[in-house]
């Protein structure tokens, strides 16, 4: 609603210029100070911990099948020497163990740094 130059009385709304109404979902109330952001439109699907979960599983099938790939690219067999054993194996594997290798040094160090934080933070000074 909008008030006329003159200040007395609000003028009429031109035809089409409302704000479009949303019904909230069945079973819900309707929300109250909504933010500009957080209005839906009929049919939108909200984002979940399952949607988020499905996504991540489609992009890990992608880069296991982007991995199969490599690995079947790469059947060379190479001599792999470690602390004086030596042994033969094709590229690709000996690529993907020591990529898992490493992630699991990440993880090992990571997970040890947030037990140190997590400790510092419960212990009152």
């Amino acid at each position: 609603m909008s008030y006329s130059p003159s200040g007395d009385a609000p003028a009429p709304e031109p035809p089409g210029s409302e704000a479009p109404v949303t019904s909230p979902a069945p079973g819900t109330e309707p929300a109250t100070g909504a933010t500009a952001g957080s209005t839906r439109t009929r049919g939108e699907i909200p984002k979940t911990r399952t949607a988020r979960a499905h996504n991540a599983l489609i992009a890990g099938a992608i880069v296991l099948i982007l991995l199969l790939v490599f690995i079947l690219e790469n059947t060379q067999r190479v001599k792999i020497s470690y602390f004086g054993a030596g042994f033969h194996m094709p590229l690709g594997v000996a690529l993907l163990l020591a990529a898992i290798g490493g992630a699991l040094l990440v993880g090992i160090f990571g997970a040890a740094r947030i037990l140190q934080l997590r400790r510092r933070v419960r212990k009152p000074r």
